[in-house]
């Protein structure tokens, strides 16, 4: 849609194939998205700009060849050992395919792409095409102490696929993402762990199922990456988290194969699905995973928003929505007042007559807040579903809102990353940060994280609920800053973790943990609990070759760890 008053010229020219752009932009090379003018001007407007701001590019587009001066440091014995075990067409060195895989996508990797900054590397990309042959990757690196790094979909916000100490990057992108067995009788599906969400889904609708599982990058994401994070989708509140959906893993590690079955329950000691689960590449490579899926049945869909006049309201009947032992909703997504305020322009919603509702009903921009929901299942149970949530929504005196804004919510629910790199050429960073906490303390962390984020000038921070549960839910912040410094947004990163953990809440919800979380882990578990996953670490990869250089805070000295609890 055009602006009506002043547009900035938003870059919508190629994408070299080879560039640092082709590898920081988020998703399909060709397709771009800007911001609707309502939410433009709301922006600008709230960081105390102009449009003068707009007249140039702040940052560099990233448009030149990926080049840079970093030999491989592995023996070429090493790599003829590998083009042996996959082929050698599938074994790269040069610049391009070892920069494609090494960062992710958290502003911190954007910017130091755009900017050139290469470092954490591999020394050669590897694109495995068999279980059989990632199980050998691993034992010659086992034997040769060579570090291994997994590279699946590319979305982690995390920092959890760099390469800091060189060795070698399984890409599964390329070949190793395929069906291995459906099993409709049981409702199971196994798939090699490099599957694309979009591919798995088409493979299940097909046949009239879903998993159900549809991560915001979902359309640029992959199964083994959900699993080894502990990913949750938009619609988890019905169809459940990723750990609720694996039935089974297979691992290759340096200690051999690890399998579980597939059992839908089981009394067998600890759980080593749970176990493995969350590992993010540190215990071995994921190779299969089992997943369990539903009917696919679109037409029992029900969509409905709501508006509260404040957000202790709004959390409130969240609370009561998920104990009313009336059925969880599919999704359940609940917006604070900073956020509402915004979605509403950048969804269009003031540009309709639902605006007119809010001064007639004493609803106050800046104050009210938002709430989207679907019901999903069999038809009876999502007509009933939605019915006893709207009972409960009148209670708190929601002001029902139609389906339309949860329309275009879904419209734009997989292309709003693209914003991102959009504004940020102009020196507007869009980045995200989650936890989950209990309903006793919402509104506390809610509002202690909030203002660690505000004390920074002119800063946009929104917040919303996207997973609930009887016991709680998580709040997820979008934050908008104006920002060119890799280091300074890393460190305004980082004194959001601390506000996070001093707050009592959970670092991580669903982004899992990385190598840019890792620091806090062991505070937030607790020494005698962390000692756990060392131990775990210790015997599957006692030489430190999987995914080292501070994955979960593994390997970490002391002095670099926080505890703020």
């Amino acid at each position: 849609m055009s602006y009506k008053n002043y547009e900035p010229n938003w870059y919508t020219g190629e994408v070299p194939p080879n560039s640092y752009r082709s590898v920081f932009k988020w998703g399909d090379p060709a397709q771009i998205k800007a911001p609707r003018e309502r939410m433009f001007r709301d922006v600008i407007r709230r960081f105390g700009i102009d449009e003068s701001h707009f007249h140039q590019y702040s940052q560099p587009l990233g448009l030149e060849e990926v080049k840079f001066d970093i030999p491989t440091q592995l023996d070429e014995k090493h790599i003829a050992a590998l083009k042996d075990i996959v082929g050698a067409d599938f074994v790269r060195t040069d610049d391009y395919a070892r920069f494609s895989v090494a960062y992710g996508k958290t502003m911190y990797d954007i910017l130091r792409a755009r900017n050139g900054i290469v470092e954490n590397i591999p020394d050669c990309v590897v694109y495995p095409d068999t279980k059989e042959q990632i199980e050998a990757i691993v034992k010659y690196a086992s034997e040769h102490a060579i570090p291994v790094y997994v590279y699946g979909g590319g979305s982690s916000v995390t920092r959890g696929v760099e390469c800091v100490r060189g060795g070698i990057s399984l890409d599964m992108r390329l070949r190793f993402n395929k069906e291995v067995r459906f099993n409709e009788v049981d409702q199971l599906i196994t798939v090699e762990a490099g599957m694309s969400g979009p591919k798995l889904e088409e493979i299940l609708q097909a046949r009239g199922y879903t998993l159900g599982h549809f991560p915001q990058s979902f359309e640029y994401s992959c199964v083994g990456g959900w699993v080894v994070t502990h990913g949750s989708g938009q619609n988890s509140t019905y169809y459940g988290c990723i750990q609720d959906i694996v039935l089974g893993q297979s691992y290759a590690t340096p200690q051999g194969t690890i399998t579980t079955d597939t059992h839908p329950r089981k009394a067998t000691g600890p759980d080593l699905d749970r176990i493995m689960m969350g590992n993010e590449g540190t215990f071995g490579v994921l190779t299969h995973v089992t997943l369990k899926f539903s009917r696919l049945m679109p037409q029992n869909t029900r969509r409905f928003s709501y508006m509260f006049k404040d957000w202790p309201t709004a959390i409130e009947f969240a609370r009561q929505a998920m104990q009313s032992e009336a059925g969880k909703p599919s999704v359940f997504r609940l917006s604070d007042a900073e956020e509402t305020s915004i979605m509403l322009n950048m969804y269009g919603i003031m540009d309709t007559p639902l605006k007119h509702l809010f001064k007639m009903k004493g609803f106050k921009v800046n104050e009210m807040c938002l709430f989207l929901g679907t019901t999903d299942g069999e038809a009876g149970f999502s007509k009933n579903a939605a019915k006893k949530l709207a009972k409960i929504a009148r209670a708190h005196g929601g002001l029902t809102m139609t389906s339309y804004p949860v329309k275009r919510w879904e419209h734009g629910r997989f292309t709003d990353p693209y914003l991102r790199d959009t504004l940020q050429d102009f020196g507007v960073v869009m980045d995200t940060m989650e936890c989950a906490v209990n309903w006793s303390n919402m509104a506390q962390v809610h509002a202690e994280v909030r203002e660690v984020v505000k004390n920074r000038p002119n800063t946009v921070c929104m917040t919303h609920m996207s997973h609930v549960y009887p016991q709680g839910g998580n709040l997820y912040w979008i934050f908008i800053i104006l920002e060119n410094d890799a280091e300074e947004f890393r460190k305004f990163h980082a004194s959001i973790l601390d506000a996070i953990q001093r707050s009592g809440a959970s670092m991580s919800h669903h982004h899992g943990i990385g190598k840019m979380f890792g620091p806090w882990l062991e505070g937030q578990l607790g020494k005698n609990e962390y000692a756990v996953i060392r131990a775990l670490k210790n015997h599957f990869d006692p030489q430190n070759i999987m995914n080292p250089g501070g994955t979960l805070g593994l390997d970490l000295a002391d002095e670099d760890k926080r505890c703020l609890k």
